[in-house]
């Protein structure tokens, strides 16, 4: 049974992450979190014992680390005698906190898949390009590491795995849909890191279409979708992990992800990337400077953390599913509404940061208890769906399953 958590990261979702691992410290054990900013890392302590968050008295630190120093890491992880990392830093770390997991034998977790800074929207699957190398490795040595286990990618792969294995005989479709109906409060700003929210949507849009990768813009394609509690709302089809594990691990033809944007952000970003200011390319100033437009942009806007206060309104995220159930066409809507204002009076965050940092805690736990230690590398579809959706149900993140008017938790329906 593994037990003590590291935490890399110190942002919004790090911080739902402690919360919730020291909601659960009796077995999860000692908790150690460590960024470069280890006032950041002190700063999340200091939230969790202001709302008594520690389920009984347990070891609470903080640590400096530069998670890119494969070594330091490794240090790391062995001084504070953790057996499970989570993984919730920057995605361009993934790889290095990856490889410090793998030469000293700890369970890996991550929310979300390896970047190169200098690359964006690669050759799809685009897990095949870092991660899934490292699959036999995983397996000969019996490393345990569960890849992209936050809501998208995360939850809504064991939504799928779910309908494939309890609710349709066959799958034509799963359309994932991300709508954050809240608002922040400020003119403009991101939900998570800026830099890797834009790269997200500067490239190349890939989609699994008729079993094979569909190249588009952003903003080309565009739904409109009535959704439980937020309502009517307006989706972009967009590139984004999961659709490059499911396209892999389940049988089905079409693996779709869409996102809701206002039209003020769509203003804000196309004027941005028209101006080239959303390039990761450095540009060299009048003055001699070379700086990279991306992270100069990232740096004047406000820091995802400090949006949690003002927050308000909801998120729905889930997945649309079509196919067939004994010779006859079905359609089902599994998916999560989740509440900024109760995110933020629970762990001092914004329900984006919520979402993500729940789910690889459920995961932490799974793995403690032995249920997901699969002492291999394996995405969450491949992974038992309903110990971890039964999980999500008590620490915040509900199910629920919509067939035309019937709407009922996913263990009722």
């Amino acid at each position: 049974m593994k037990k003590n958590v590291l935490i890399i990261g110190a942002g919004g979702v790090a911080k739902v992450v402690a919360h919730k691992c020291a909601q659960h410290n009796d077995e999860l054990g000692r908790i150690a979190i460590a960024s470069r900013n280890i006032s950041k890392c002190q700063a999340i302590i200091d939230s969790i014992n202001a709302k008594g968050s520690l389920k009984q008295p347990g070891e609470l630190k903080a640590y400096a680390v530069n998670a890119l120093d494969i070594e330091a890491t490794k240090a790391l992880i062995q001084e504070t005698e953790s057996q499970i990392v989570i993984n919730v830093g920057s995605a361009f770390l993934n790889m290095s906190v990856l490889r410090a997991c793998i030469d000293t034998g700890a369970a890996y977790l991550d929310t979300a898949i390896h970047e190169d800074p200098s690359k964006i929207c690669e050759t799809p699957p685009w897990y095949a390009n870092y991660e899934w190398k490292h699959l036999d490795e995983c397996k000969d040595k019996g490393i345990t590491a569960i890849l992209g286990v936050g809501f998208d990618p995360g939850v809504v792969n064991a939504y799928a795995a779910l309908a494939q294995q309890e609710h349709f005989d066959s799958i034509e479709s799963i359309d994932i849909l991300d709508v954050n109906a809240g608002s922040h409060g400020k003119y403009f700003a991101t939900n998570f890191d800026p830099e890797i929210n834009f790269r997200e949507f500067t490239g190349t849009v890939w989609s699994w279409q008729n079993r094979e990768w569909t190249p588009n813009t952003m903003f080309e394609v565009k739904r409109t979708d009535n959704l439980p509690v937020v309502g009517e709302q307006s989706l972009y089809l967009t590139g984004h992990d999961e659709v490059h594990s499911l396209s892999k691990h389940l049988d089905v033809p079409n693996v779709r992800f869409w996102m809701g944007f206002g039209e003020h952000y769509i203003n804000v970003f196309t004027v941005l990337k028209n101006l080239g200011l959303l390039s990761e390319k450095p540009v060299k100033t009048a003055e001699g400077l070379d700086v990279v437009p991306l992270k100069v942009v990232k740096a004047v806007l406000p820091d995802p953390a400090s949006l949690a206060p003002s927050y308000s309104g909801k998120t729905c995220i889930g997945d649309v599913i079509k196919g067939q159930k004994d010779g006859q066409p079905r359609e089902l809507f599994v998916y999560n509404v989740a509440d900024h204002a109760e995110a933020y009076a629970e762990t001092d965050s914004q329900g984006i940061s919520y979402t993500a940092g729940v789910p690889p805690v459920a995961a932490a736990l799974l793995v403690a208890r032995g249920d997901w230690d699969a002492q291999q590398m394996q995405n969450v579809e491949q992974l038992p769906a309903k110990p971890f959706l039964a999980l999500l149900d008590t620490m915040g993140l509900p199910t629920r399953i919509k067939e035309g008017e019937r709407d009922l938790p996913w263990d009722q329906f």
